[in-house]
């Protein structure tokens, strides 16, 4: 059997929290680094560019409203020259990046969309995927997503599919992918997620969950899992910690989010990233997808599609359709390809 090693980093990374500009510089030069060590791929977690809107667990939304408002001065434009400098910075580099957004939109001045990007080593975007359903306190500052994204891109490592969270629980989700071929699937998570208040009850798993999460992902599709999961720093920390008197308690014990990268048999095959900021690097190999799927291919020969049908709408939504009057040739204008359109297969 031919053997098809490829580096893979994760960044177990903190944004400049709320400054677009200063994440994007950090994120580029975690890029850069991850190239100059062998990566051919380097995976960012959710919402990696400006933040994770932590503070909607932990103080009520009637006094967040700032918070909002820097997130949204802060947010993404796709396209837009965040996006240029790091496609540039990919291409530059030779290296395949899949990055944590939150996405600003011309439709509205107050929208933003949970987002993963897909770039490929020639500073191409392959795929913008909008999360589908924001999760618990999130949906105060994101707008559901919508199929879109729900794509699996050829690269040059292999092919690749993302979901961002909770849709790693979401079977339909995982299955969209399995279905269009996955070899690595890329699954982003905050920093941390508060649930409850520490002091009064048990707070959600975190690592544990994504742990669950990915080894599952990976034993189903017999695929590679690289779990990105965000670090929350100490600069981010202070800032919540300021919001009210128990932020500090309550971040201090809530479960903290962890990196680590899962084979086709479902087995962690790397270190683990969770108390420490840094590139977590492993080697995969493509060709140890290939033997498991005689045992359970569950979008080949192990499903029954007599039985069992999905059907994905995939969409872009947007907010009107506008029908306009015909200009005369004089005024007609080339635009040529739409500039937020994506290559798939």
């Amino acid at each position: 059997m031919n053997r098809e090693l490829i580096k893979v980093a994760i960044a177990h990374f903190a944004p400049a929290f709320l400054d677009l500009s200063k994440s994007i510089d950090k994120a580029c030069a975690v890029i850069s680094e991850a190239a100059r060590n062998g990566a051919g791929l380097i995976a960012f977690p959710e919402s990696a560019i400006p933040a994770f809107p932590v503070w909607c667990a932990l103080r009520s939304p009637i006094y967040n409203h700032d918070l909002f408002c820097r997130l949204v001065a802060n947010s993404m434009r796709v396209p837009g020259p965040e996006l240029l400098r790091l496609s540039e910075t990919a291409r530059r580099n030779n290296i395949i990046v899949s990055l944590g957004i939150n996405e600003a939109t011309a439709a509205s001045v107050g929208c933003v969309f949970n987002c993963n990007l897909l770039i490929d080593a020639n500073g191409k975007l392959l795929n913008r995927h909008r999360k589908l359903m924001p999760t618990f306190y999130e949906k105060l500052v994101w707008a559901p997503g919508d199929g879109a994204g729900l794509r699996v891109s050829s690269t040059t490592v292999g092919r690749i599919g993302m979901l961002i969270c909770g849709e790693n629980t979401n079977p339909l989700a995982r299955y969209c992918l399995m279905a269009q071929g996955e070899q690595i699937h890329i699954a982003s998570y905050p920093p941390v997620w508060p649930t409850h208040d520490p002091a009064q009850e048990v707070n959600y798993p975190l690592a544990d969950a994504i742990r669950l999460r990915a080894a599952a992902h990976s034993f189903e599709a017999k695929a590679f899992t690289l779990v990105a999961g965000g670090y929350m720093d100490r600069a981010m920390f202070d800032q919540l910690a300021a919001l009210q008197p128990d932020a500090a308690r309550i971040l201090e014990h809530s479960p903290r989010s962890v990196s680590l990268v899962t084979g086709p048999q479902g087995r962690v095959l790397s270190d683990t990233l969770c108390e420490d900021e840094g590139i977590l690097y492993a080697e995969i190999d493509l060709s140890a997808c290939v033997a498991p799927k005689q045992y359970h291919d569950v979008s080949g020969g192990y499903n029954r599609f007599d039985v069992f049908s999905l059907v994905v709408n995939r969409r872009r939504l947007e907010p009107a359709r506008f029908i306009d009057e015909p200009q005369c040739d004089s005024l007609t204008t080339d635009e040529g390809t739409p500039s937020d359109e994506i290559s798939s297969d």
